[in-house]
């Protein structure tokens, strides 16, 4: 029996490919959060999301493995990025056992439900196993710019689609798993309807406050302002939004502005606070958190959102002493596409010598609110075989001209 199960296997393993390539043919389905919001609350069907999920989530995991393998091969062959491959390959077929099952059977919705549910929970680590790969590339293979640029590219595009699968499974899993949270019983999924938003920023800065606590033994305070335009002045300051989403795009800066606050006013007995606003128009609520931390270097901005590079020393998987304030570097990038999944965005503006603003932007309507997902094509193709050309502009050295050696001539 166990020689059958194991041809089987190899046999639905030798077929992978064949489906990878067929279902990468077909481009993402993007959903707006309204129409989330709308399923799950007053159309919700199991049946209907059975039968949309069963094709939709091969599409997602395809057009992104595909990607996978335009990587260098130096990265692919990295232990964990292999190890990251086969979770996906797995994944993927435990889906496809689906496409020609029943679903007018019930046993068969049940028995998808704990396939999602084992496929989001062997996913947990992805980021952490996919950032250990990088790290063991960087270790072993010397950097060049325009490798840099498409692993770059592609961990956008990876970590988009890993934040897409994961609400579509979520959605699914809390919807029909036949329980109600009691803390949270108007919660669609994971979407919360009328999201507080100042409630996301007190719960983000005190579980920062109590990191920072126990690391430097003090912490900044906070300073919470909320704005509406005069349309709103009377309204909650509430959107239709994910709350974890949220809380981990401002726990994420919170972390980044502690650290900095504390480091500049180290020999300092009093701390200066984190300002936070929160202002909510007819188009867009901004979160804006604002912190005396010294600032960074104009030039050194774009690489706090670089995959390869870190301020914090790195630390290695299942590591128990981790920081509790750093990590892999990875905090801020996958924040930004947090904000970007629904149309939004993060953005740093900072003052080396005083402080950094950061700018959380998320759409104000449900309607705008809608999925951004890479799609496989010719243009993402074209984007992994860019070459290292020459500037069309002059590059300043690193130090001044020295015009001593240019004498005018006697």
């Amino acid at each position: 029996m166990k020689f059958v199960r194991f041809i089987m296997k190899n046999a639905a393993l030798a077929s992978v490919p064949k489906h990878i390539e067929h279902f990468s043919k077909f481009s993402p389905s993007p959903l707006s959060m309204k129409q989330f919001l709308d399923f799950g609350s007053i159309n919700a069907c199991e049946k209907t999301s059975f039968v949309f999920l069963r094709q939709e989530l091969p599409v997602r995991l395809s057009n992104i493995m595909k990607e996978i393998n335009l990587l260098p091969n130096k990265l692919l062959t990295t232990a964990s990025v292999q190890t990251v491959q086969s979770w996906y390959i797995q994944s993927l077929m435990e889906i496809l056992e689906f496409l020609d099952k029943n679903p007018d059977d019930f046993k068969v919705l049940g028995e998808f439900v704990d396939a999602l549910v084992t496929i989001r929970n062997r996913h947990n680590d992805v980021v952490p196993t996919m950032a250990q790969g990088i790290i063991e590339y960087k270790e072993a293979f010397p950097q060049d710019l325009v490798t840099n640029q498409n692993i770059q590219y592609f961990l956008d595009r990876f970590y988009m689609s890993r934040i897409s699968i994961r609400m579509l499974i979520n959605q699914h899993t809390l919807i029909f798993d036949g329980t109600l949270n009691p803390l949270h019983p108007n919660i669609i999924g994971s979407i919360e309807p009328q999201c507080e938003v100042g409630d996301v920023v007190q719960d983000a800065f005190h579980s920062a406050k109590m990191l920072c606590d126990q690391y430097y033994l003090r912490s900044p305070d906070l300073i919470l302002q909320e704005m509406c335009s005069k349309k709103k002045k009377n309204l909650p300051m509430s959107i239709v939004y994910v709350p974890s989403h949220l809380y981990h795009m401002l726990f994420e800066l919170f972390k980044n502005a502690m650290r900095a606050t504390i480091e500049t006013h180290d020999n300092s007995n009093t701390l200066p606070p984190i300002h936070v606003r929160v202002s909510l128009g007819d188009e867009d609520m901004s979160i804006k958190v604002s912190d005396k931390g010294g600032g960074v270097p104009f030039r050194r901005i774009e690489n706090l959102f670089s995959y390869m590079f870190s301020t914090a020393p790195a630390p290695q998987m299942g590591e128990r002493t981790r920081p509790p304030l750093a990590g892999f570097g990875y905090g801020l990038p996958i924040s930004r596409l947090y904000a970007q999944y629904f149309q939004g965005d993060l953005q740093l503006y900072s003052m080396e010598g005083h402080g950094t603003d950061a700018v959380i932007y998320l759409k104000a309507l449900s309607t705008d609110s809608i999925e951004r997902l890479p799609v496989y094509n010719k243009t993402a193709l074209k984007n992994y075989k860019v070459s290292q050309e020459v500037d069309d502009w002059c590059i300043p050295s690193r130090e001044p001209l020295d015009l001593s050696v240019y004498k005018v001539p006697k």
